[in-house]
């Protein structure tokens, strides 16, 4: 994280557990494919965002799935699933 920082200093806000960047968030953005953000809670990603909304910017998630849990997802060069 220390080299982002350096780069956008504080532009933005910076969690130290993936979660906690969640809690009153409008949406979520994934930019990473790291193995700890493939299997996430969705349950949890839910009850923390504002809105059931993810852009995912790596294809990590099923679109079936992601319909079937209610979110708006959108992932690059796929079909948007909106609810």
């Amino acid at each position: 994280m220390k080299n982002v920082k350096d780069l956008i200093g504080d532009k933005i806000s910076y969690s130290e557990r993936q979660y906690d960047a969640l809690q009153n968030a409008d949406a979520l953005i994934i930019a990473t494919e790291w193995s700890e953000f493939r299997t996430p809670d969705f349950t949890k990603i839910s009850s923390l965002l504002k809105n059931k909304v993810i852009f995912d910017g790596r294809n990590l998630f099923d679109l079936t799935q992601m319909q079937s849990l209610g979110f708006h997802y959108e992932s690059v060069g796929r079909k948007i699933i909106k609810n």
